[in-house]
């Protein structure tokens, strides 16, 4: 894309003025195609951010990230510490989904789908144009002195943007410590708990500065993804563009004037209105080409549409395209690279897909008593000492456990004060086993034993040990 004659604009980022300091961002209120779809998309989002956490399948938790107790659940599977490679497989999966997407359609996910972004202009945004009015209204009111009209705007509106706070704060919560968790501890009182009050309130003071102060910075400092972009994406990636071969011309921009023939002038369509600057939430230019700045919300494109509608010059002047389809006129297509992220994604989820088919619900792990050999009894018998961990990954307790060797005649004697092993629901049973062989059947001092797990005649799970013996001389 031809870089504008003046680079200026590169020097340093949008929301920071000549003096260093922050430049506020007054976003004009968009409307629109894309914004109508982006509201239905934002929406639906919301709505899965919050019931999530509350909703089960299976008895777990739909969406459950417990650091703490090394618990998560992603769409109702849990994994456990013993599952940790399920649940790395899946987020590098998310990650090069993200890449993927970045290569073939710009920050799409920052504009449509990122939290921060939907927050901000779908829901605190929304409440300000509501409370403080329009971009034109906002700045007004900013310059206003402290006023009854002022004061009452301010504390209602950061009153609501306090609650809202609070709200995303709970539900981040649930995420972390569960559903049931939290709707106890809110039903036992605030009081009763204070190792959780503390920190909802620093989530909730977090959340707050976020929203009501710091805002697009998120996107423009604090988030590396806007950095990422400038590494993955090339002239065939579909971004948020400003068609500048149309809007230049020959002869570059020009105010718009009732009955003037434009292209003779040769002058583009763009009537350098700015709307497309004022509506834009991080405060840019798109017309400098893509930059670091651009989330590719849209807004740019619905204010233009409409601008070129009103003077009857076709849509589209800035719209989602790449810089080889501005250049060159070339459609968009699969480059080498997208069909190489989709080979790894395809066998990545292929992977992931296999271990989570083969994966049970119950996990069993049969070890050598450290420090003992073996034990040499009456009738030639061969005697082992091992410890047992079974783990419940289910929400349902496990009854009648016993244990099985599989092409052995030999016996395995549980030490336990109970007939009756029980594994309860998400939880581990551990202890100490026996187990005796006959010395004519060992083929040697070290021989691997298969031990079948069963719930009283259901096989569960199947785990290996090595059983020591004397060693045989020929």
């Amino acid at each position: 894309m031809e870089a504008p004659e003046n680079e200026s604009f590169r020097d340093s980022i949008g929301t920071i003025n000549e003096d260093g300091k922050r430049a506020w961002v007054y976003p004009k209120k968009p409307s629109g195609r894309y914004y109508e779809k982006r509201k239905i998309v934002s929406y639906l989002l919301l709505v899965f951010l919050f019931a999530a956490p509350f909703v089960k399948v299976n008895g777990n938790q739909f969406l459950l990230f417990n650091v703490l107790e090394r618990r998560f659940n992603i769409f109702g599977f849990p994994f456990w510490p013993q599952d940790f490679h399920l649940f790395v497989i899946s987020m590098i999966i998310g990650v090069v989904f993200i890449t993927f997407f970045t290569v073939g359609f710009g920050r799409v996910f920052c504009g449509w789908i990122c939290p921060q972004t939907i927050f901000m202009e779908m829901v605190f945004r929304r409440i300000e144009y509501w409370i403080d009015g329009d971009r034109n209204k906002q700045r007004k009111l900013d310059r206003q002195k402290w006023d009854a009209e002022k004061i009452r705007k301010r504390l209602l509106k950061w009153f609501l943007f306090l609650i809202i706070s609070f709200l995303i704060a709970n539900v981040f919560l649930a995420y972390l410590i569960g559903s049931d968790k939290l709707i106890k501890y809110v039903i036992d009182g605030p009081t009763a708990h204070l190792g959780t009050l503390f920190p909802l309130i620093i989530f909730t003071a977090v959340f707050y500065f976020v929203f009501a102060w710091f805002r697009e910075q998120v996107c423009i400092i604090a988030c590396p993804y806007g950095r990422l972009q400038g590494v993955l994406l090339d002239n065939k990636s579909i971004v948020v563009a400003y068609d500048h071969k149309r809007g230049e011309g020959e002869n570059g921009r020009k105010k718009f004037r009732k009955n003037e023939d434009r292209e003779a002038l040769g002058h583009g369509d763009c009537i350098d209105c700015l709307q497309c600057v004022h509506v834009c939430p991080t405060g840019i230019d798109i017309r400098n080409g893509t930059q670091l700045e651009c989330v590719n919300c849209t807004a740019c494109i619905d204010e233009c549409d409409h601008i070129m509608e009103s003077i009857n010059l076709p849509k589209g002047l800035i719209r989602y395209a790449s810089e080889n389809e501005i250049e060159k006129k070339e459609k968009f297509k699969l480059t080498a690279r997208m069909k190489g992220y989709i080979a790894v994604l395809i066998i990545l989820i292929g992977v992931l897909i296999g271990m989570l088919m083969i994966r049970n619900d119950v996990e069993a792990r049969v070890l050598r008593l450290p420090g003992q050999l073996y034990e040499h009894k009456e009738g030639d018998i061969i005697s082992n000492v091992f410890t047992y961990k079974l783990v419940n990954k289910t929400v349902h307790e496990i009854n009648n456990v016993s244990f099985k060797l599989r092409k052995y005649d030999g016996e395995i004697k549980v030490v336990s004060n109970s007939d009756n092993i029980i594994i309860p629901e998400e939880g581990l049973a551990e202890g100490t086993l026996f187990i005796e062989i006959d010395k004519k059947d060992l083929t040697g001092d070290k021989n691997k034993l298969i031990i079948e797990v069963y719930s009283g005649d259901e096989l569960i799970e199947t785990t290996s040990v090595n059983f020591l013996g004397p060693r045989s001389y020929n």
